[in-house]
Order: structure tokens, then C-alpha cells, then sequence
């Protein structure tokens, strides 16, 4: 079997905010295999950005990585070093303390970022700079992260400038960005993302500033790209219709938790987890005729306080009383040729852990606003019986 191109293991990125900590991720754990596109999805808040962010060590202060381990073809980003009991250890000024193995923040910016794991932002107008030509910015590049000549480099980035569909590049090159549209801004930095030709992209919902017909061909021109240069992707984003065109694999957040994991057929024709299930009723498919769109019940709770329990029990039909007191992780739910997980104790992977026995939650419980119900969110887990 071929080994993950990037494992994810017990992320937590927390912001230590003069209000408290706002627990933005909170134990994620995920895969990319080699030439894979997987999905990261999720409402708003959910925790997709910060995590992708995280990956490459970019969070900014009052932001911190708290805990976890990410390994990229087989070599250890960062880990944050726990004691017997698995919990992360600080140093005096509270800190956590990195292992020796953990890559230093120099040497991700001279191996890692661009050369090898590149990321593609959502608004392009905040990653180019006004001020410059956007070939340029393409051209410093290339220089910086492949060792070319400035004449080599321009050459480079013309290249990949007409790679990406620009039309007359050698001749847009000395243009700015504002001289460019939208859809044209986001394939100069899938050019740039591009150039160093990466094992892997992070693409944080690079579609959503452009409308349905230039999305539409990006989406094509990430295909064509992907079959080319067999680059992996991670593709964070919110629309569930570019997860089912464009996703091998997909992962689902919910307040800074995973909560379901599956191919992408599975997901969307075996869904598993209630959050999903939701997600996929609020919008139209073209795969089902209906008479009325079903939009989430209630709102999202702060990460800063998130439900004690599965922290969707506010909002889920499915809602019991067992839901309130035990945080169930992403496990298996279903086998198969890529097995399904899910984080809810209505199946049977959980073991008896009393939800078959406990009382429906009320409809006042299930509005999203639940203060009685809230506290420190920490992983209690139930009972496992296998």
C-alpha cells in the first residue's frame, strides 16, 4: 500500500484571546495520498483555513499549534512532544515544546513552502501585490525557489502564465494585477502555485470570490493541471457541488472537529454523520427533486465555549441525551475498499454507551443557542466494546 504523501495526526491550533481560548481545531486527524484532490468542508468557523494554515506553520499570533504531529512524505513537519499520558508538553512561558525531529521555521521556508507544498488563497488581491507587475511577482518566484537566473526565471513564468490560459503572455506579463479579472488573478496564483511544481497544493477556497462560469473554469483548469503534473491537493471549501466534481476523498469539520471522512461518492450516497446529512439537504442536487431546501437548524456555537459532548448535539435531529455528555472521535463506522468514519455514538463502533436508552433532546435544546449545555469541550469518549 503507498504510504500517505501527508498525515495529519491530533492537530490543535488554539487563539489565546483576552476573552479565552478559542479552540479554532481541536484534534483533526487526516490523510493525502499522492496525486489525491481531497476535500476539507465545512460552514464558516468550522476550522477549514486554520487548519490548512497550520499545516504549513503560517498561524499568526495570538494563534498557536498546540498539539499534534504533521508528516509530509515521510518526514516530520512538526510534532509537539507529550508526556506518558499523551498530553502536550509546555515550556515555562506555556509554550509547547516541539520535538527534536520537527522541521525549524527557517528551514520550511527554505525547503518546504512553495518548493514543495505550495497554497493558493481565497481572494487574490491579498496575495498580489498592487504595486508590482504580475509577472514580477511570478518571476521573484521562480528565482527564489528554484534557483534560476532572472532571464530563465521570466522565461519560467511566461511559460506557466500561458500554462494557466492567460492569453498573450509575454505580453500581460509586464501588467498589473488590477488590469486583471478575478478569474484572471486566480490563475496567476495557480501559476505560482504551479511553478515550483509542488507534491502538493493547499487551496483555500480559491473559487469563492468568482462567478459560477469563471469557477467553472478553474475548477477545469485544476483537472487538467492535476492530470498533468500528478500534483495532490487539499481543497478547503464550503460548496459541497465543487466537492462532488472535483474530490477523490472528503473531510468534514464541524467547530474545529472532524466529523466524517469518506470517499466522495460515500458521502454523498451513504452519509453517515447527522452534520452532513444537513449540509447536503440545504443545498440543491442535481440527483434529487425537491420541494423546499432544508437550511440547518440554529447557528454554529463560538469555539471559544463550544457544547460539552458531540458539539453538533444542539443543532442535530438526532440529538440525545448520551450526546451531551460523551465527544465521540472519527472512527470507523463502515468497512469497505476505504473505510467510512463518522463521529456518532448512534453506531454501533461506539459500543454501548447508552444512546439507543437515552431521551430525545427537546426542540429548545436543538436551536443552537444552548448556554446550560456548554462548558470546556474536552474529548470525554465512551465505552468501547469491540
Amino acid at each position: 500500500m503507498t504510504d500517505p504523501l501527508l498525515s495529519v495526526e491530533n492537530l490543535q491550533t488554539y487563539f489565546f484571546t483576552e476573552d479565552g481560548v478559542v479552540q479554532a481545531v481541536d484534534g483533526i486527524s487526516f490523510d493525502v495520498m499522492p496525486g489525491e484532490l481531497v476535500g476539507l468542508v465545512g460552514e464558516s468557523g468550522a476550522g477549514k483555513s486554520v487548519a490548512s494554515t497550520s499545516i504549513l506553520r503560517l498561524v499568526e499570533d495570538p494563534g498557536r499549534i498546540v498539539g499534534g504531529r504533521v508528516e509530509f512524505k515521510g518526514e516530520t513537519l512538526f510534532e509537539i512532544e507529550t508526556d506518558d499520558e499523551g498530553t502536550p508538553v509546555e515550556n515555562e512561558d506555556a509554550t509547547p515544546v516541539e520535538t527534536d525531529e520537527s522541521l525549524s521555521q527557517q528551514e520550511m521556508r527554505r525547503r518546504i513552502r512553495g518548493r514543495e507544498i505550495a497554497i493558493i488563497f481565497q481572494d487574490p488581491m491579498e496575495s498580489l501585490n498592487p504595486v508590482y507587475t504580475v509577472g514580477g511577482q511570478l518571476r521573484e518566484f521562480i528565482e527564489i525557489n528554484r534557483d534560476l537566473g532572472k532571464s530563465a526565471a521570466k522565461t519560467a513564468a511566461i511559460d506557466m502564465l500561458r500554462e494557466v490560459g492567460i492569453p498573450e503572455a509575454p505580453a500581460r506579463y509586464s501588467d498589473y494585477p488590477h488590469q486583471f479579472s478575478g478569474g484572471m488573478r486566480q490563475r496567476v496564483l495557480i501559476a505560482m502555485a504551479l511553478a515550483c511544481e509542488p507534491s502538493l497544493i493547499i487551496a483555500d477556497e480559491p473559487t469563492t470570490a468568482l462567478d459560477v462560469t469563471v469557477e467553472g473554469q478553474i475548477l477545469d483548469l485544476v483537472a487538467d493541471l492535476q492530470e498533468k503534473y500528478g500534483t495532490a491537493f487539499v481543497w478547503v471549501t464550503h460548496d459541497m457541488g465543487v466537492v462532488a466534481e472535483i474530490c477523490d476523498r472528503v473531510n468534514v469539520m464541524y467547530l474545529g472537529e472532524m466529523v466524517e471522512q469518506a470517499d466522495v461518492d460515500d458521502l454523498f450516497y451513504d452519509t453517515k454523520h447527522p452534520y452532513t446529512e444537513a449540509l447536503l439537504e440545504s443545498i440543491p442536487r442535481p440527483d434529487r427533486t425537491v420541494e423546499e431546501l432544508n437550511p440547518i437548524a440554529g447557528v454554529m456555537p463560538e469555539a471559544i465555549d463550544p457544547p460539552r459532548g458531540c458539539r453538533f448535539h444542539t443543532r442535530c435531529p438526532d440529538a440525545r441525551e448520551a450526546c451531551t455528555r460523551i465527544d465521540p472521535d472519527c472512527r470507523v463506522v463502515e468497512d469497505g475498499y476505504s473505510p467510512h468514519r463518522a463521529a456518532c455514538i448512534k453506531y454501533d463502533a461506539f459500543g454501548n454507551v447508552g444512546y439507543d436508552a437515552s431521551p430525545p433532546l427537546d426542540n429548545e435544546t436543538r436551536s443552537g443557542v444552548d448556554v446550560t449545555l456548554t462548558g470546556d469541550g474536552g474529548h470525554q469518549g465512551g465505552d468501547d466494546d469491540e
